[in-house]
């Protein structure tokens, strides 16, 4: 099989399911925790933990988004800045509110001819309020003012820094997500814009299941249907989970079939198949 590789912007490769029996969580993949396991004639069982599964799909998201962002960047030179964003009242928190700001900013950077590139990522103080903090890339010689002192952000205080290590700030940020829970009805946890179709291309194969992953490359999509599988949009070709999800007790538990074979082994990062994305290549 011949694939065209591009750069790595994954973090997060999954281990593969075959632990010994009697292994603890850490041994399986991110989301994962082991339920039973026998030898490999036998199906391997899982346990899924659906709030870490999703917890971990949010951050790949993230950092995906922020690293693509980068690479589509590059010879723009841009600064990356981040801004926080608190509230004056615990209690504060609308949904519009960050959408409201978002809006302000795309149309300050539009009046001056400059596209709005963005992650952010909401956060729980320890008071209980939320905040947020965005991380977006400026022109060199171009600041932003604060949102604040525009009248952006009426609800509390701004903060704007350069940021030297963009990713590194979101990373220690999207660490936190475990406070789900107790975030106010309705809040998301993060969201982002101004990718390029390869940047976006490449943070949804990274969402992709992992058994996947080794045979879709960058730029096919795929959509669920009813016989426990996905299907390529463009021919139509089914691929079959390797998993069967069941209910017991209250738990979700996932059995693995059978394995695929002739895909790529130990993916590591994004890749496409020649011919099948037009982006950049290493």
């Amino acid at each position: 099989m011949k694939i065209n590789l591009v750069p790595a912007v994954v973090s997060e490769p999954e281990p593969a399911h075959s632990a010994p029996a009697g292994a603890r969580a850490a041994a399986a993949a991110p989301g994962l925790v082991n339920y039973s396991t026998s030898d490999t004639a036998q199906p391997h069982t899982v346990e899924i933990d659906q709030r870490a599964a999703r917890m971990n799909r949010m951050r790949r998201s993230v950092v995906t988004s922020a690293r693509m962002i980068e690479l589509g960047t590059q010879a723009q030179r841009l600064k990356p800045a981040m801004v926080t964003l608190t509230y004056r009242d615990v209690d504060g928190w609308a949904a519009r509110h960050i959408s409201d700001l978002m809006k302000h900013i795309r149309q300050w950077l539009e009046r001056r001819g400059h596209k709005f590139r963005y992650v952010w990522v909401a956060e729980l103080q320890k008071r209980g309020a939320l905040h947020y903090h965005v991380l977006l890339w400026l022109p060199r010689g171009l600041t932003l003012p604060k949102p604040d002192k525009q009248g952006w952000w009426p609800h509390g205080h701004t903060r704007i820094e350069w940021a030297r290590n963009a990713v590194g700030y979101l990373v220690k940020y999207v660490s936190k997500f475990d406070a789900e829970e107790h975030m106010p009805k309705g809040a998301r946890l993060h969201g982002a814009g101004g990718l390029d179709a390869f940047g976006r291309a490449v943070r949804t194969w990274g969402n992709l299941p992992a058994w996947l992953r080794a045979f879709a490359g960058v730029g096919q999509r795929f959509v669920r249907v009813e016989r426990g599988g996905l299907a390529e949009t463009r021919t139509g070709v089914f691929m079959q989970s390797p998993w069967r999800v069941s209910f017991h007790a209250g738990r979700v538990v996932a059995t693995r079939l059978f394995a695929h074979v002739g895909g790529i082994a130990d993916v590591g990062g994004p890749y496409s198949l020649l011919g099948e994305f037009e982006g950049p290549a290493c």
